[in-house]
């Protein structure tokens, strides 16, 4: 998987490292293990998604791209694939997610590999994590169809967040990935791929 990621442009050695590190089957339904390594998205349960290696490692890479990796917020923990290789890069990782079952989940998944710098909480992933904030870094796992308003004031000054956002009145239709920047003027937004994610929901279930 890793050479993959290497022959699709992934360059940063400390996001390689991270991919090869964490187990990806550990994370997918027995029945999908033999697949667990193939560049494709797969289902989880509770209508999610685990992202494709791919997108996970060009997420990261664009996050730590000429920065030192500090405190992250993961907005959308899912299975706890994502929020397990974000552990291997930073210090400190906060992971929010709103399913309650999927985020028990997630906790059995990331039992095994004991990583003491993760710490998980159940909440809206629009409202973000106040009481953590401010974050130099934060992901977002779903696509939202506005930038969230409580994420960008949570972001650090000099920090940087990549999301996916959706096409307003096109349900289904056209995602792009989108990085923010945070500096003295404010932010400053620049488009990067398109991509496919689950929508991002209010509140919490």
């Amino acid at each position: 998987m890793v050479e993959r990621l290497r022959g699709q442009g992934i360059r940063n050695e400390r996001v390689l490292a991270a991919m090869a590190a964490v187990p990806r089957h550990l994370f997918v339904e027995e029945a999908l293990a033999s697949r667990a390594y193939e560049d494709t998205a797969l289902p989880i349960g509770f209508g999610q998604t685990i992202s494709q290696p791919y997108v996970v490692a060009r997420m990261v890479e664009v996050l730590i791209e000429n920065q030192s990796p500090q405190k992250l917020l993961e907005v959308g923990t899912g299975c706890g694939y994502q929020a397990a290789v974000l552990a291997h890069v930073f210090p400190e990782v906060y992971s929010i997610e709103r399913i309650k079952g999927m985020l028990e989940r997630a906790r059995g998944n990331l039992l095994p590999l004991r990583l003491k710098n993760l710490r998980l909480a159940h909440g809206d992933g629009y409202a973000g994590l106040e009481s953590a904030a401010p974050f130099q870094s934060i992901i977002v796992a779903a696509a939202a169809p506005r930038m969230p308003e409580a994420l960008l004031r949570q972001l650090a000054p000099g920090g940087r967040m990549v999301l996916p956002l959706a096409e307003v009145g096109k349900d289904g239709g056209r995602q792009r990935l989108v990085l923010v920047e945070r500096n003295g003027r404010g932010f400053r937004e620049s488009e990067l791929d398109a991509v496919r994610f689950v929508p991002m929901e209010a509140g919490k279930a």
